[in-house]
């Protein structure tokens, strides 16, 4: 027994659950932004930006320059209907993290992240509007919302598409603005636009 202890301690430290609680801060999973509960850390040295949530666990994440790790993001965003999960172009998280600097302690809630060909064909096959080769199924692609501080109701999806390119982002881009799909796409694919429907 005195072995087993060491070797099971040395197994966890090595896993990738293990890896996740060393990269990233607990976080309080209130209904406003997400805060740091671990002693030492120094907000200065790593701003809070904002609060990433999973619309569909309604999971909250700390958003800042360093956390989540890709690794996380990837897991936040996981196929909702399989649980698989793919890495997520790095540019998407990047992304994220320069809107959110023009929105302090803003909600940026996460609507679709990776898809799988099993989620995106039955997307299709209920009348959804995805395209048969989505860029969300390459794990290219995030759709998302920003909800400020104080507020209920995400950002105009057309008002979000223009700060996106006003960063320069070079791939496509589609607000949907109908009443239960209010969210910008956003992906690594060529430059395109289009309005969702």
């Amino acid at each position: 027994m005195r072995f087993f202890v060491p070797m099971l301690c040395a197994a966890v430290a090595g896993s990738p659950v293990a890896s996740l609680v060393q990269d990233d801060p607990p976080v309080s999973h209130g209904q406003g932004i997400a805060t740091r509960k671990a002693p030492g850390l120094d907000a200065a040295e790593s701003p809070l930006l904002g609060t990433l949530v999973q619309t569909h666990t309604r999971e909250h994440v700390l958003l800042d320059a360093t956390s989540p790790s890709q690794d996380r993001f990837c897991t936040l965003l996981a196929d909702r209907s399989t649980g698989q999960k793919t890495i997520l172009d790095p540019r998407l998280l990047e992304l994220l993290r320069r809107l959110a600097a023009s929105h302090p302690a803003a909600r940026i809630e996460l609507v679709s992240g990776y898809r799988s060909a099993k989620l995106n064909e039955m997307l299709r096959k209920k009348g959804h509007h995805v395209a048969s080769h989505s860029q969300h199924s390459l794990g290219h692609a995030v759709d998302f919302r920003i909800v400020e501080q104080g507020s209920e109701r995400g950002l105009d999806p057309h008002d979000t598409e223009r700060e996106i390119r006003a960063l320069g982002w070079s791939g496509g881009v589609g607000p949907y603005e109908k009443e239960d799909d209010w969210f910008v796409h956003a992906d690594v694919g060529p430059q395109r636009r289009w309005e969702g429907q």
